[in-house]
């Protein structure tokens, strides 16, 4: 497996991979109301100009095998670590951990104390595992359907 940075021909794969990891991985979490609302196939080609350009500002990376991109993550400047994703056929084999010690290692190399995040209910466990904590439970809408998530912080070891 390969980390590296985000560059803007990977945005078709990346949203593909979105599509089919919250369809297939978040299902045992989430109703086919909600998944649809997560992830509307309707506005595959506005995420995919929206987040080319958010992704072209956050610190971005993306994980390769074999030339084909298995998971990205990206964080903002001051912090939020905003989407974090694995191909579902890449689950368990610690992708999403090299991600996220990426975006760690960017986060203390700005100064930052902290990073935090909003985590879905299928990716809650996973960062507990890497030492976030729970905030709060939060009820987010999207196309007027309700979904939970927690708002989780990690304080980094400067």
């Amino acid at each position: 497996m390969e980390i590296r940075k985000f560059i803007a021909i990977d945005i078709n794969q990346i949203v593909s991979l979105f599509y089919e990891t919250v369809q297939s991985v978040n299902k045992r979490d989430y109703s086919e109301e909600q998944l649809a609302a997560w992830a509307p196939k309707d506005e595959k080609m506005l995420r995919v100009k929206a987040w080319k350009e958010s992704m072209s500002q956050n610190i971005t990376y993306v994980a390769e095998i074999s030339r084909s991109i298995v998971g990205f993550a990206d964080m903002t400047t001051k912090g939020h670590l905003d989407r974090l994703y694995v191909h579902k056929d890449f689950q368990g084999q610690g992708i999403a951990s090299a991600l996220v010690g990426t975006l760690e290692f960017e986060a203390s190399k700005l100064g930052l104390v902290e990073v935090d995040t909003e985590a879905s209910i299928t990716a809650k466990p996973f960062f507990e595992r890497q030492g976030y904590e729970v905030i709060q439970r939060q009820v987010v809408e999207r196309s007027g359907v309700e979904l939970v998530n927690f708002k989780m912080v990690k304080k980094l070891l400067l």
